[in-house]
């Protein structure tokens, strides 16, 4: 089967897996304080041991000097993204430009991202999305989050170094490097607990998605918008990183990771901050729904 018979058939998937949390929110098995724990759980829990089991492989110099690189890469990625959200929405009004400027710099690279990179490039790619994550962190509670309030580097710091998914990666690398093999029930409940990602996540945006009003929705905005995050960007990725010395899956990843739609926490910190939050949401289901189409699409690419 092809990548992009995969990545269709996963997206599918995933499509199907979302409507199921979106049928739930709408039928109320899911409320607002279910959809909350839920996503506490996925970012507590889940998605940690998701990114500790991916670091579960045999280590080469190889594997090592990968990792760098897409560390590297993926800090020029955002670095870029900041500065396509500096110039790309100044004829916006000034409470949207706050939304999509968030929406460009952090994209759901850690809901959806993980899933589907892991679905194409095997538990390999798995660990350099984990990788890329730290830079989309760094980024998120930092330039992201001074959007809708002030922040400071002290601030930043403690955020990501308290993270959970930043805490696994330092956790993997101690799997990765350690001079014995994990229990195996150890193992096991992490690769159980873990396995729950693709579900739990897809579940959470269908939630999120449900609570979202479509009445008097920009859409040629919203499409400007999802042309600068969907395609725009991971064009640009792509064809940078064709043109450097670097190894297939590493510009595949970068790629992936740098495609992906609005971060439902674009949504969720315009609410907690008095910013627009009807907006927000409406940028993420555009995003997301339009993403179905061109995450398949970008897969041709590699």
């Amino acid at each position: 089967m092809s990548a992009f018979q995969t990545m269709l058939h996963m997206q599918l998937s995933l499509f199907a897996i979302m409507l199921i949390g979106f049928f739930c929110r709408k039928k109320g098995m899911i409320d607002a304080r279910t959809r909350g724990v839920l996503s506490d759980l996925l970012i507590n829990i889940i998605l940690p041991c998701n990114i500790i089991m991916s670091f579960d492989i045999e280590v080469t110099d190889k594997l090592l000097q990968s990792a760098g690189i897409v560390f590297v890469a993926y800090m020029a990625v955002q670095c870029f993204a900041w500065l396509v959200s500096r110039v790309a929405y100044t004829k916006v009004p000034a409470d949207k430009q706050v939304v999509l400027r968030h929406g460009t710099i952090t994209s759901n690279a850690g809901f959806l991202g993980n899933p589907i990179t892991q679905g194409v490039f095997g538990s390999e790619g798995l660990l350099y999305a984990s990788i890329a994550m730290i830079p989309i962190r760094i980024f998120l509670w930092s330039a992201g989050l001074s959007l809708y309030t002030k922040t400071d580097s002290r601030s930043v710091i403690k955020n990501l170094l308290t993270h959970p998914c930043v805490v696994a990666v330092f956790i993997g690398f101690l799997v990765m490097f350690a001079p014995f093999e994990l229990p195996g029930f150890l193992s096991r409940t992490l690769n159980s607990v873990g396995g729950c990602t693709t579900a739990v996540s897809m579940m959470v945006i269908g939630a999120i998605l449900a609570d979202i009003d479509l009445h008097h929705v920009d859409y040629k905005l919203l499409g400007y918008y999802s042309l600068i995050r969907l395609i725009f960007i991971p064009g640009v990725v792509f064809a940078v990183l064709r043109l450097l010395p670097i190894e297939p899956m590493v510009t595949g990843v970068c790629t992936l990771l740098s495609g992906m739609p609005a971060a439902s926490l674009t949504a969720v910190l315009a609410a907690k901050y008095d910013q627009n939050y009807q907006f927000a949401s409406q940028v993420v289901f555009v995003s997301t729904l339009l993403s179905m189409v061109t995450i398949p699409l970008m897969t041709l690419l590699f």
